[in-house]
């Protein structure tokens, strides 16, 4: 495959790139620019951090999941393009100087582009841009200071270049780079532009790997030493990268990164948004879409939860057509989805609807963890009675799922304590969890009834929020 695009300002062409050669494996081995590191090389470290721009801005990501095809019409700066073309030094890696911000310094270049990223996008919230950078021996505290030290000042010029060569790509009715070098890929490997062209691809190589963001597939990459074949990249279908509000719904494309639906939702559905805080790292949620996410079908993905608390409906398309089914039935069995040779999931719809949704999630680590037990609720009081309800887990079966036997149960109670009792045996109607390493069956079940205890508390104006109630 053929791509171009910017490498710390200047154009990158590159011929017959592999397809799953990874951007950090590039950058080391045949650009020499060693200053991005491997670390953990799944995702989590972030000592390979760069900064990825285009027409959508700028953002951190994980070079070592990275796939080449992915930088096409993007502009990518590494740690060497972070200080300034005659060696100046940007305001956060003055500021990690002053403030004594390393040690070994293996981690130092992941946060130093972190930072500023952030720094660039005006973001003050440290300690989430950082979530995704580990240090093993600094300590956080002076890093942080650093980060706070270095907020108030202004963003150098270069740090400017890549969002102005988009704006202008943009304003001239250009496809912001998105055509540069673009041959005929291989067999082994697609681009389509367009869902229409996705469509007739998967058509002809319904067994085709579709990749959005790779972190899954790039963990197949890296970890299990694999190289599916073909693959098809969808990161140049602007089409399913689109999010629609009406007074109807809201529509997110598949492509839709995390970062993107996590500023949707702080507007309609705050509690999700909280949640999805928590989902990743900012690097993570910079690439994972959540098309990928729910076409991957975990059953302890987060998103299923409250998507299908909110009556989502998930659009899926193929070259024989379209058709919608509601988000819930999508999910069949443990590894199985409602998903035909050829079908691709084109979108997901939430009905506009009064934010009555509360998202738990209850993991070991507050930050970048996989949930034990992630739950949605939408329960709709009316006279003081419950009117309706909707109650969805990730983690607590083979698949995300409602908890069809509580809603039942709630439906015509008083919402007060004889809520919860009244429902308290219809727990073990909806699920038996196994028990493994993040959770017990008895505690997974346990922690269910607790969120809905939760939800009430908070619904009635109580404190549940441990971190502001003071002894």
């Amino acid at each position: 495959m053929d791509i171009s695009f910017l490498l710390n300002g200047e154009r990158v062409a590159l011929r017959d790139v592999p397809a799953t050669r990874t951007a950090l494996d590039w950058l080391r081995e045949d650009r020499g620019l060693r200053g991005t590191k491997e670390g953990c090389n799944e995702g989590d470290c972030g000592a390979c951090t760069v900064m990825v721009t285009d027409a959508h801005g700028s953002r951190a990501v994980n070079a070592c999941i990275l796939l080449l095809p992915q930088l096409q019409g993007k502009a990518l700066r590494t740690v060497e393009g972070i200080a300034g073309p005659k060696g100046q030094l940007h305001p956060v890696q003055q500021a990690m100087v002053d403030h004594h911000g390393s040690q070994c310094g293996f981690c130092t270049p992941g946060f130093i582009v972190s930072m500023a990223t952030a720094h660039l996008n005006g973001e003050t919230g440290h300690d989430d841009a950082l979530a995704g950078n580990l240090c093993r021996c600094t300590g956080y505290a002076p890093i942080i200071r650093a980060a706070e030290a270095a907020a108030g000042a202004p963003v150098p010029d270069w740090m400017q270049a890549d969002r102005d060569f988009f704006l202008a790509e943009i304003s001239s009715g250009g496809r912001a780079a998105g055509a540069w070098g673009a041959d005929s890929p291989p067999d082994t490997a697609h681009a389509p532009e367009t869902a229409a062209d996705l469509a007739q691809l998967l058509a002809e190589h319904p067994e085709a790997t579709l990749v959005a963001g790779a972190t899954d597939v790039g963990l197949w990459v890296t970890k299990q030493l694999r190289e599916p074949a073909p693959m098809i990249f969808l990161n140049r279908c602007a089409d399913l990268q689109q999010i629609e509000v009406t007074p109807d719904h809201l529509r997110i494309g598949a492509g839709v990164t995390m970062d993107r639906v996590l500023d949707l939702m702080r507007e309609h559905f705050p509690s999700y948004a909280e949640m999805l805080r928590r989902y990743g790292s900012a690097q993570v949620r910079a690439a994972a879409t959540i098309g990928g996410n729910i076409a991957n079908g975990s059953p302890i993905g987060d998103n299923p939860p409250p998507l299908i608390a909110l009556g989502a409906v998930l659009h899926l398309r193929s070259a024989q057509g379209r058709r919608s089914l509601p988000l819930e039935a999508f999910f069949v069995d443990y590894g199985r989805q409602d998903r035909a040779p050829g079908e691709f999931v084109e979108a997901v719809e939430i009905p506009r609807q009064p934010d009555r949704l509360r998202v738990y999630k209850l993991s070991k680590r507050f930050d970048q963890d996989i949930s034990a037990v992630c739950g949605a609720f939408v329960i709709r009081v009316e006279a003081g009675r419950v009117a309706e309800a909707r109650l969805a887990f990730g983690g607590m079966a083979g698949i995300p799922r409602r908890a069809t036997h509580v809603e039942a149960a709630l439906r015509g109670c008083a919402w007060t304590d004889e809520a919860l009792i009244t429902a308290w045996d219809a727990w073990e109607q909806d699920f038996a969890p196994l028990s493994d390493m993040r959770a017990s069956a008895e505690y997974r079940l346990t922690a269910a009834r607790n969120m809905l205890t939760r939800y009430l508390l908070e619904d009635l104006g109580g404190l549940t929020d441990v971190r502001k109630v003071r002894a």
